[in-house]
């Protein structure tokens, strides 16, 4: 995996990100730090990358199981240290999923298979920060 990350220039703290696989990201810094808040900024992209990562794991992992999935959604709550470097230190992800007669079992078994086996994103996280997750089910019947 490879990805490129360019300055676009003296005006500000504004970055063009282009992934491997072709995709363009902008980014751009808070305005106390020399941006202009005209994208998500790196720590951003970080965390949602990961929300990503682990809602891929979960929709996967429940359509595995023949679970009749039809929505997902991961909202993550992020603190972060006070003191350079500021890692993450707590993250909640919670997870809300709906289906038809989904169980709650199996919502939590993927959950949990995601965030112990698969997603390396937040298994990463996890070395810094403390990981907690929650969900509710919504019934699409």
């Amino acid at each position: 995996m490879e990805c490129k990350v360019s300055w676009n220039g003296p005006s500000g703290m504004s970055f063009l990100a282009q992934t491997g696989s072709g995709h363009l990201v902008n980014m751009d810094g808070a305005p106390e730090g020399g941006g202009h808040n005209l994208a998500p900024r790196p720590m951003e992209m970080v965390l949602l990358g990961t929300g990503g990562c682990t809602a891929y794991d979960v929709v996967l992992i429940l359509k595995k199981g023949r679970e009749d999935i039809r929505g997902c959604e991961c909202t993550l709550s992020a603190e972060r240290a006070e003191t350079e470097p500021k890692v993450f230190t707590k993250i909640n992800f919670h997870f809300v999923v709906t289906g038809k007669n989904l169980k709650p079992a199996s919502v939590e078994r993927a959950i949990t298979l995601s965030h112990d086996k698969y997603c390396s994103a937040s298994i990463m996280l996890g070395k810094t920060a403390e990981i907690t997750h929650s969900f509710e089910i919504i019934d699409a019947a």
